[in-house]
């Protein structure tokens, strides 16, 4: 019975996987400043300018903030994206 048990465990976690999204996150760095920042996530994300103020800010001061989330395709089309505007972004998958 274990085997079974053990496949059932698997295709719960299988399913947990697809099921849940992915996050992207933008982590805080020395290079960029905070109006570029404001900038990219405007210009990538469509955010208002108030929006995208309070995600830099939140960057700013607590080292990191979740930015968009989607499927896991999609969180990696975003770290890309992110990255090429020079900015430090990270994807996991949320709990």
């Amino acid at each position: 019975m274990t085997a079974l048990g053990g496949m059932v465990e698997t295709e719960e976690r299988l399913g947990q996987e697809i099921d849940s999204p992915w996050v992207v996150i933008v982590w805080n760095d020395p290079v960029n400043l905070m109006n570029y920042v404001t900038f990219v996530l405007q210009k990538l994300f469509g955010y208002s300018k108030e929006k995208a103020t309070e995600l830099m800010l939140q960057i700013h001061n607590e080292g990191k903030a979740a930015v968009s989330s989607g499927s896991k395709s999609e969180a990696e089309r975003d770290v890309n994206r992110l990255h090429a505007y020079g900015l430090w972004a990270t994807m996991q998958q949320d709990k």
